[in-house]
């Protein structure tokens, strides 16, 4: 998904060309895991939905532990460090 959003404070990474750094490296990290330690393709993506209608959630980042949510969504395992959070 391509965008013209330069400094979007409610975007992913992927959405925002000022942060196209840090998006390759998420990347190559999502790239390095492994198959079953993924979670699904609609899995990942409800979960990032979650995450930006969050009030904790700033430039691709989760205030609340300060991952990069495009890294740590895609984990089959992972939860969201909110306190009852939406997955």
């Amino acid at each position: 998904m391509e965008s013209t959003n330069t400094g979007c404070k409610l975007c992913l990474l992927r959405e925002n060309n000022s942060k196209k750094k840090e998006y390759e490296l998420i990347q190559r990290a999502l790239a390095a895991m492994n198959e079953q330690e993924k979670a699904s393709s609609e899995t990942y993506e409800k979960r990032l939905e979650a995450c930006k209608s969050c009030e904790s959630f700033v430039e691709g980042t989760c205030l609340k532990c300060g991952c990069y949510v495009e890294l740590r969504a895609a984990g089959k395992a992972a939860h969201c460090p909110k306190k009852n959070g939406p997955w």
